[in-house]
């Protein structure tokens, strides 16, 4: 049977994992020694079926994590900021024996209560022999809660291992990477392909706290992951910081995801770094469904085609109008079991014929990646007649020059059935509402104009840097 972490097995002579302290130094581990440290944890969790890891963006969660995998005990990734009562219906669904923890890092109310375990960096242990099965549970992600209490997507071990497989073969990551990123530690992005994906490569993590440009030059990355909001604000910084763009430019690919890049940053980032982008597409539920490859050239407004053994399908929608529209259902080895005591959620999930349901709304480019046009209950946008995309008129908004944000929502209207309106963050002083209204139409069909504009300071947003438009007034 395959291991999961095999460079752990017979450690290479490099460094694993490097993490930025917040007193800005670095704290390192070798193979050899992120081998030992978590072997030794590895032995006190043997025999538990479920652990908690409070999930602070440290090489103590990255090792915490190492050894639950290592001992075949599901790790359940928490989010340090998450409230009181979010925390406990966390731990009260999952139900974990234990709790891993950076030493003097005080556990928030519910997590107090249970037996902890420090993640001491120097213990000395020796890597379990044996490989649990595929079939094991790996992680027990919970989902943002957007439409009620969160829900935890079961995954297991073969699903992380082939989709970090499929992921390695789309971008050619090899064991002589080096990843550099600036995730949070408890989603998909951070902890599975930024802390797994390295290590099933025998390659190497450099995690800098914050994508600072000065920071990510000086480490050399290969790979760079972000999400939007940090690469927008990354090309901010680099405008004035040539060096830094240059030293960036050497890395091999820089790549986004959790929500959409926008056509206008793709284009700042290319000019100065001389990169383009790769975008892919996942969620909790699917790991990754869809990227850019390495040797493709980029296709700004698509997140990329399926990966190795991924189906991907758009089931038209009801009154297709021609737009080509459909919702995005998937199957595929990287698919969650389930949601964790949740049977009538997992149903509800899929369709009749066993599809995953994402609940996003996409089209095919004409060189056949995926695109995405927003998620159907807050982006498809049901106005005069027409089904609209959300993400088609933010993207126009976008290469306006005086705006920087932009979030738009269909609002009931009696004459319409629903209006489009658009939030949007102004870069200085703000734009007519008529010129922005007018720029849209330019671009898009007349129909998809927004109705009104409303400008505002900034738009609500997640840890990932989604922007979350169930907060957003609707009135």
């Amino acid at each position: 049977m395959t291991p999961l972490l095999p460079a752990l097995l017979d450690p290479p002579d490099r460094t694993a994992l490097r993490f930025r302290t917040r007193e800005g130094d670095d704290t390192e581990l070798s193979y050899a020694g992120l081998a030992s440290a978590a072997g030794a944890l590895a032995a006190q969790l043997a025999g538990r079926q479920r652990v908690a890891v409070l999930a602070t963006p440290s090489i103590h969660t990255a090792v915490g994590v190492t050894a639950a995998l290592l001992a075949g005990v599901t790790a359940v990734p928490l989010n340090p900021k998450l409230g009181e009562r979010e925390l406990g219906h966390v731990v009260g669904d999952s139900a974990p024996e234990a709790v891993l923890a950076a030493p003097g890092v005080t556990l928030p109310g519910p997590l107090a209560a249970l037996p902890r375990l420090d993640v001491d960096l120097a213990a000395e242990g020796t890597v379990p022999t044996g490989e649990p099965a595929p079939d094991a549970t790996a992680f027990v992600i919970y989902t943002s809660g957007t439409t009620g209490p969160p829900k935890g997507a079961v995954l297991t071990r073969s699903a992380v291992a082939s989709n970090v497989d499929a992921l390695a073969e789309a971008w050619e990551w090899t064991d002589a990477d080096l990843l550099v990123h600036a995730l949070p530690l408890f989603h998909v992005h951070g902890l599975i392909l930024g802390v797994v994906g390295p290590l099933r490569r025998g390659g190497r993590l450099h995690h800098i706290g914050a994508l600072d440009p000065r920071a990510l030059a000086a480490a050399a990355p290969t790979l760079v992951f972000g999400v939007p909001t940090q690469y927008h604000r990354l090309a901010d910084a680099l405008e004035d910081d040539p060096e830094s763009a240059a030293a960036i430019g050497r890395a091999r690919l820089l790549v986004s995801g959790s929500a959409a890049l926008t056509a206008v940053d793709h284009a700042r980032l290319h000019r100065l770094t001389g990169l383009a982008v790769r975008e892919r597409y996942g969620l909790t539920e699917t790991l990754i469904l869809t990227a850019q490859r390495a040797s493709d050239e980029p296709e700004p407004g698509t997140v990329g085609r399926p990966l190795r053994d991924t189906e991907v399908r758009l089931t038209p929608l009801p009154g297709d109008d021609g737009e080509g529209l459909g919702a995005v259902e998937v199957r595929g080895p990287g698919l969650f079991t389930g949601y964790l005591n949740r049977p009538d959620a997992t149903a509800a999930a899929h369709t009749a014929d066993g599809w995953f349901a994402t609940g996003d709304i996409g089209k095919w480019s004409a060189s056949g990646a995926l695109a995405l046009v927003g998620r159907s209950a807050t982006d498809l946008i049901k106005s005069g007649g027409y089904k609209i995309g959300a993400g088609e008129i933010e993207n126009a908004l976008l290469e306006h020059p005086g705006v920087a944000e932009a979030a738009v929502v269909g609002v009931p209207d009696p004459d319409l059935g629903e209006r489009i309106v658009a939030h949007v963050v102004a870069v200085g002083e703000a734009p007519e509402e008529k010129e922005l209204v007018d720029h849209v139409a330019t671009l898009l069909a007349p129909h998809k104009r927004p109705r009104e504009v409303r400008f505002t300071d900034a738009l609500p947003r997640n840890d990932m840097g989604k922007v979350q438009k169930s907060r957003l007034p609707r009135g």
